[in-house]
């Protein structure tokens, strides 16, 4: 069975081989940068270098995955924020917002043409007619993260409790906008899309305030994605796991904060009985879509019970500061788990050694042999 295969089979709750070992996240590192030649901050804006440089680690240690881009904040230039594009070892960041309210915030179609969009969409061409085998996985920021970077996180958090139905209207033009990139990703050739939600993590927001504003953006957006897709939540998600399986994602990805067995009890438990919420009060896609959604909530999610789960090799401690031994011994503690996609459990630090990324391909393999 071909890499590509393995990981697209478990996607779509078919049999495989073996286990894959992918990455859903950020796989930029400074060594691979510097063996194929595509460096950051170059590979964030050129389309060759980026499509070079998401490949690497399969082309370099058999890692089962091509995966960019390499931040959360191509959308957000797209659409207005400043943004830091950082160095070979730092990743770009928002240095200002978009909008200094959330009732300023229009969202036109043109941002699709803006920033580095283009870029992304473009090496997903170049990666689609080399025909590497491992899946094209396209990451995108998901709506909440995205919305706190339009107009900073610290102001949409407090707005939740003193101006929620700003916060739910910026979210439905955020959604949208976010539905219209996919589709373009779609077009181009991906095979998975991650959606990226660090903000939503439990040390950030509540569950409860998870359920009653972001789960059901959540679950409109992945109706909305045609192709195979994984929801990724950072930190100690596992208060809302059962959520995150119930929003209509193929697969979650999970931190090493989450124990592996307790989130399959998570998952088979789901969030029955748990208030949903998740109403939308915007009337479209900044002007540019119109229309609204059929409905008052903006989308159900699919069986919660058929949902993988892709993790949790440390990436802030064991893949970046530790020894490849220590590597191969998280990933088969992670294997025995019950792991469905053996995985970094966030995006993989910049300065990660290659051969601890290349231990955890040896791991699998040594494993399940």
């Amino acid at each position: 069975m071909s890499a590509k295969e393995r990981v697209l089979n478990v996607l779509s709750d078919q049999p495989v081989d073996k286990t894959p070992a992918t990455c859903f996240t950020q796989v930029g590192i400074v060594e691979a940068m510097q063996k194929v030649g595509a460096q950051w901050p170059e590979a964030h804006s050129d389309p060759n270098k980026m499509a070079v440089l998401g490949a690497s680690l399969n082309r370099l240690v058999g890692l089962e995955s091509v995966r960019i881009p390499f931040c959360l904040t191509v959308e957000a230039e797209a659409i207005g924020c400043k943004v830091d594009m950082g160095t070979i070892n730092r990743q770009p960041s928002i240095r200002g917002p978009a909008f200094e309210s959330p009732s300023l915030a229009e969202i036109g179609t043109e941002f699709l043409d803006k920033g580095r969009i283009p870029v992304v969409l473009e090496a997903i061409r170049i990666l689609k007619k080399e025909n590497i085998d491992a899946p094209i996985i396209v990451g995108i920021t998901g709506p909440f993260t995205l919305s706190g970077h339009l107009i900073e996180t610290e102001r949409l958090v407090k707005m939740m409790k003193t101006k929620p139905t700003e916060v739910e209207t910026l979210l439905d033009k955020v959604t949208d906008a976010s539905i219209a990139y996919v589709e373009k990703i779609a077009e181009a050739g991906a095979d998975v899309i991650t959606v990226n939600e660090p903000s939503a993590a439990p040390e950030l927001i509540d569950p409860l305030s998870f359920r009653s504003t972001i789960k059901s953006r959540l679950q409109y957006l992945a109706n909305n994605i045609k192709i195979k897709k994984v929801l990724h939540i950072c930190g100690a998600s596992l208060p809302i796991v059962g959520d995150m399986a119930e929003c209509g994602f193929d697969a979650i990805s999970i931190e090493d904060k989450v124990d592996i067995a307790k989130a399959k009890e998570a998952i088979k438990s789901g969030a029955a009985g748990r208030p949903a919420g998740g109403f939308r009060t915007g009337g479209g896609f900044g002007g540019g879509f119109g229309g609204g959604f059929g409905g008052p909530r903006l989308g159900m999610g699919g069986s919660a019970k058929s949902v993988k789960i892709a993790g949790n090799v440390s990436t802030a401690k064991t893949l970046f500061t530790g020894k490849p031994e220590e590597v191969k011994e998280e990933a088969i503690k992670a294997l025995k788990a019950g792991t469905d996609l053996l995985a970094p459990a966030c995006g993989i630090a910049p300065g990660s050694p290659l051969e601890n990324i290349k231990a955890l391909v040896e791991a699998r393999n040594e494993y399940q042999k």
